[in-house]
């Protein structure tokens, strides 16, 4: 509908494009080898994916416009209502994108026009959900779909936690990541409706989002948006496309053999671009008022769990 080529990323993958090192790894369930033999059965190590975005990043190069659905696996050992370690995730990349707005129109976008279409095509189901399980949840989505979404900086968002009257676990500082209370609080903070919080700490972040150059507290293009009792729902970046600063990067993480051939998309001919990333069982979550994750997936994948 609006140009978007969808590609099937794979589920096996030898990149770690978070690079948290939260990855499965996959090996055969017979370790037998002969002599000589490769120790690994791709001949590099392969995991299961986190992510399709650097093979979207690929394949925008030729179609400018790309998405793809899939389940991607974290081995995040978190017992919350907000995690799993295997969820789908709506994954875009667009070429020809210079500004971080753009990235959180689109967002924005997708967000509205989806929703709007399931309480349109499924009111029945919709209803039962609001009726039975989450009251008053119609209203707050009529709300989110009727306002513009709120735009703060990192740094804004930790000058209003820092005033915050709410006693936090975690004391939100400049340079240290947002937790899910510090999130729901920003929202709420917000008349609850949804927060974009971009141009968050360059350490924060890994490695293929743009440096913004901003002096001695470097940020990256980083964008999250959070959304009400689910904290964040999509992060997103402009992605690092000169060759200089990624090689850079890449070397102070130690990383520039594995991601040699992600610096020769640069070198071969790229232009600024970026892209995003929607946990699809988060969003069920917003929409339909559902508490826990694990209700909005039929087999759910977490810690200590792995039933059928």
């Amino acid at each position: 509908e609006n140009g978007y080529t969808h590609i099937h990323t794979p589920i096996i993958t030898s990149n770690d494009c978070e690079g948290a090192g939260e990855v499965f790894k996959v090996e055969p369930a017979n370790e037998e080898r002969k002599p000589g033999e490769e120790p690994h059965f791709f001949s590099v190590p392969a995991f299961l994916t986190v992510s399709g975005q650097l093979h979207l990043e690929v394949m925008s190069g030729a179609f400018t416009k790309v998405f793809t659905f899939g389940p991607t696996f974290r081995a995040d050992n978190s017992q919350t209502r907000r995690h799993l370690a295997e969820f789908y995730m709506v994954e875009a990349e667009l070429f020809f994108v210079d500004r971080l707005q753009d990235i959180m129109q689109v967002i924005e976008d997708l967000f509205k026009t989806v929703t709007d279409r399931v309480l349109s095509k499924c009111p029945q189901d919709a209803a039962l959900f609001h009726k039975r399980v989450a009251p008053g949840q119609e209203a707050k989505l009529e709300k989110m779909l009727k306002n513009q979404f709120v735009i703060m900086s990192y740094t804004e968002a930790i000058e209003v936690l820092e005033r915050a009257r709410q006693e936090f676990t975690y004391k939100p500082a400049w340079g240290q990541d947002l937790q899910s209370k510090h999130e729901k609080y920003l929202v709420r903070h917000c008349g609850e409706i949804p927060v974009f919080v971009y141009n968050y700490p360059y350490d924060l972040k890994p490695f293929y989002m743009r440096d913004n150059e901003d002096g001695a507290r470097r940020t990256v293009a980083a964008v999250d948006l959070l959304v009400p009792e689910v904290g964040e729902l999509c992060g997103g970046s402009l992605r690092e496309d000169r060759v200089d600063f990624l090689q850079s990067r890449l070397q102070r993480l130690m990383l520039e053999d594995t991601y040699q051939w992600y610096v020769e998309l640069r070198q071969f001919g790229s232009t600024p671009h970026g892209g995003f990333g929607m946990g699809f069982e988060r969003y069920l979550r917003c929409i339909l008022g559902v508490e826990n994750i694990k209700d909005v997936i039929p087999f759910p994948r977490f810690p200590h769990s792995c039933v059928l």
